[in-house]
């Protein structure tokens, strides 16, 4: 007896370790608050208790994730559902299975002490954008409503320029800034900015962080566990913002400073409460945005690229 329940006893220790999936996820960019909860859920243990080992990779290219991905070279790659609709029509085939951060993050962005007091101000004026297509139909959406057209302003590539650009005032204004970041950045360095929103300036919402995986491997049991564990770190850092800060912050000491701190508290209302869930209407009524604008050729049966977990 005292042979078996030692047997037991030594079964129970080894079991998580034996038990362990391992799973990678490509991430878009360098960590950062927007990924807040995978790093959470990394630290605080939660993939573990699902029987996860989950790498984050940062990639050497952040357009390379969702190709690789779809090539079988990862299990799982965070994109942007604007760039998933892009994606899909160029025939990757992949599936979104949970959402990051469920609002638009991306802005139309100027000084605040600068001639853009509006959109309609643009007229005649230099806009820097980073990624040509997308922000260029974001912009194009924006100006309709003003009764303005691309052809009413300049369009000048910055790269990634773009607190520099507006700052030294080589542009009047910036598409595809990030309103958690840009604007933190630009406030600390003394030049406050304003900010349009897309989804107030016609442009209908989408989610700006989705997670996807390859079309035939969404019966993964590993996926289901994997964000069932995003949806408890997701409500535990919303729960409390600053613990979960010090957890971040411990986890990536170059990032503990007042930038990402800003954007960590304007990031977090901003998370996906429920990541595994799929507002069908958004994405057939963004595909069908994206289709108008001329970036994507037919809109796809949603269930052929967005999935909900069993």
């Amino acid at each position: 007896m005292r042979v078996v329940l030692a047997f037991l006893a030594l079964f129970t220790l080894i079991r998580p370790a034996m038990a362990a999936d391992k799973l990678t996820v490509l991430l878009d960019w360098f960590v950062n608050p927007d990924h807040a909860a995978l790093v959470i859920a990394r630290e605080r243990g939660l993939f573990a208790d699902a029987g996860l080992e989950v790498e984050l990779i940062a990639p050497a290219d952040p357009s390379a994730p969702p190709r690789l991905v779809a090539a079988g070279q990862g299990d799982v790659a965070v994109t942007y559902q604007p760039q998933l609709h892009v994606q899909v029509g160029e025939g990757l085939p992949l599936s979104r299975i949970a959402t990051l951060a469920e609002t638009p993050l991306n802005a139309l962005v100027a000084l605040a002490d600068g001639p853009v007091k509006s959109v309609a101000d643009l007229k005649g004026r230099t806009v820097g954008f980073s990624v040509g297509g997308f922000e260029d139909a974001l912009l194009a959406a924006m100006l309709k409503q003003e009764g303005l057209g691309l052809a009413d302003i300049k369009l000048v590539n910055i790269n990634f320029a773009l607190s520099q650009s507006l700052i030294a005032g080589k542009v009047d204004a910036v598409i595809g800034a990030f309103r958690n970041f840009e604007l933190n950045q630009l406030d600390i360095e003394e030049h406050p900015g304003v900010a349009f929103f897309p989804e107030e300036h016609g442009v209908p919402v989408y989610n700006e962080l989705v997670l996807v995986a390859k079309n035939d491997r969404t019966d993964d049991p590993r996926l289901r566990r994997f964000v069932d564990a995003l949806e408890q770190a997701t409500l535990w850092l919303t729960n409390h913002p600053d613990e979960a800060w010090a957890v971040f912050a411990r986890s990536h000491a170059d990032l503990n400073n007042d930038l990402n701190r800003r954007a960590w508290r304007d990031t977090l209302p901003r998370l996906a409460k429920r990541p595994g869930a799929l507002d069908r209407h958004r994405y057939e009524r963004f595909a069908s945005f994206m289709k108008e604008a001329g970036l994507i050729k037919e809109v796809p049966p949603l269930d052929s690229y967005a999935v909900e977990l069993k």
